[in-house]
C-alpha cells in the first residue's frame, strides 16, 4: 500500500484547491495586508451569494448556495449548511449529488461524520456506484463489521459506475457565481483574471470540499487478504471500474490495485505508467488553475468547462486538451523532476 500512498500524496500535493471545507483563498494579491482584506471580502461576497440563491427553489442552486454557505463563520440558520440542503433534498430534481453532499452535514467532534441517514439514502438512490460502497466500506471498517465490510467490497466491485458527484457540485457552482458581480475588494487590480478570477477560485475551491470514499481502507483490505483469490478478484474488478471513474484519487487507486495484484506483467507495468501519466494530468491541471487566477481567459475557459457538468477527471481532461498539452507524459519524465 506504499506506493498508492505516495501517489495519493503526490496527486494531492498538485492541487492548488484549499482542504475540506475551508473557505477558498483569494486571488494574487499585492501584499499579505491586500490578501487579508481580499479573503474578508471574498466571504462576504459568499455571503451575499448564498443570500440570492438562497431565494430559489430548485436543488442545483439551493446545493450551490449550501456550498457557499458552508466556510462562513456565524452564518445565520437559513443560511447554514444544513438547512439550505435539506431544502435542496426536498426538490423532485435532487438527485445523489444533493444526497452526497448531505453526508457532511455532520460533526466530527461528535464522531457522527458521515451523516448516516444521506448514506443510507444514497444505497437506495445509487445502488450502482462503487463510491457509494466504498464509503459504507470505510464506516463498517470503523465500527470492525468486518463481514459487512466483505460485502461492500463486493457491491463495489460489481458496481456500474464510480462517481463522487464532484462534478455535479462544480455544475452547480458555476452556473450559480454569476448571479452577483464580485466587488473589486475581492481581486487585486494587479490580477488580470478579475471577476472570472474571483469565480473561478471559488468553483475549483468550494466544489473540492467534497466527502471522499474510504480508499485507503480499502487498499489495506486488499493488501491483507492477497491470500484470499475471492477478495483479490473482487479488487481487481473493482480497479477497472475505478480507473475509469470520476475521481483521480479513485483512479489512483484503481491502478494501484492492478499493479500489485494483477498476475501479468504486461498488465502491471501498464498501471505503473498510467499512474505516472495521472500525476502528470494533476500536476499540468493544477498550473493551469494558478494560470486562471491571474488570466481572465484561463479563468473563464475552466468555468465554461465546470458548466458542462461533467466528472471531475473529464473536466481535468477537456482542460488539458483545449491548452494542446497531452495527456502522457514526455519519456523519462518523473514527478519528483517536474518544475514548481
Amino acid at each position: 500500500m506504499r506506493g498508492w500512498r505516495l501517489t495519493t500524496l503526490a496527486l494531492m500535493a498538485t492541487l492548488s484547491l484549499p482542504a475540506l471545507a475551508a473557505p477558498p483563498k483569494a486571488p494574487p494579491a499585492a501584499s499579505k495586508a491586500e490578501a487579508k482584506d481580499q479573503t474578508k471580502a471574498l466571504l462576504q461576497f459568499q455571503r451575499d451569494l448564498a443570500s440570492v440563491l438562497a431565494l430559489r427553489t430548485d436543488a442545483e442552486p439551493l446545493l450551490a448556495a449550501a456550498l457557499l454557505a458552508r466556510p462562513l463563520p456565524d452564518a445565520p440558520e437559513v443560511l447554514s449548511y444544513h438547512a439550505l440542503l435539506e431544502r435542496a433534498a426536498r426538490n423532485e430534481d435532487a438527485g445523489p449529488a444533493v444526497s452526497w453532499a448531505q453526508l457532511a452535514d455532520c460533526s466530527r467532534k461528535s464522531g457522527d461524520c458521515p451523516n448516516v441517514d444521506a448514506l443510507t439514502k444514497l444505497e437506495q438512490q445509487a445502488p450502482d456506484n462503487a463510491a457509494v460502497w466504498l464509503l459504507k466500506l470505510a464506516v463498517d471498517d470503523h465500527q470492525g463489521k468486518k463481514d459487512s465490510v466483505r460485502t461492500d467490497l463486493g457491491r463495489a466491485a460489481n458496481a456500474k459506475a464510480y462517481d463522487d458527484y464532484l462534478g455535479n457540485s462544480l455544475k452547480a457552482l458555476a452556473n450559480s457565481v454569476s448571479q452577483l458581480p464580485p466587488p473589486p475588494a475581492t481581486f487585486s487590480p494587479l490580477a488580470g483574471a478579475g471577476t472570472a478570477g474571483v469565480q473561478m477560485v471559488l468553483v475549483f475551491g468550494l466544489g473540492s470540499a467534497q466527502p471522499m470514499p474510504g480508499f485507503q481502507v480499502t487498499a489495506r483490505f486488499c493488501e491483507d487478504n492477497k491470500s484470499d483469490q475471492g477478495v483479490v478478484d473482487d479488487c481487481l474488478k473493482l480497479a477497472k471500474v475505478l480507473e475509469w471513474g470520476s475521481s483521480p484519487l479513485g483512479r489512483s487507486l484503481g491502478l494501484h490495485l492492478r499493479e500489485t495484484l494483477s498476475p501479468d506483467a504486461a498488465q502491471q507495468q501498464g498501471a505503473k505508467t498510467a499512474r505516472l501519466n495521472l500525476i502528470w494530468q494533476m500536476q499540468r491541471f493544477a498550473q493551469l488553475n494558478m494560470q486562471g487566477q491571474g488570466d481572465k481567459v484561463t479563468a473563464q475557459k475552466l468555468l465554461a468547462l465546470a458548466r458542462t457538468g461533467g466528472t471531475e477527471m473529464s473536466v481535468i481532461l477537456s482542460a488539458l486538451r483545449t491548452y494542446g498539452i497531452p495527456a502522457e507524459a514526455p519519456a523519462g519524465w518523473e514527478p519528483a523532476k517536474a518544475e514548481s
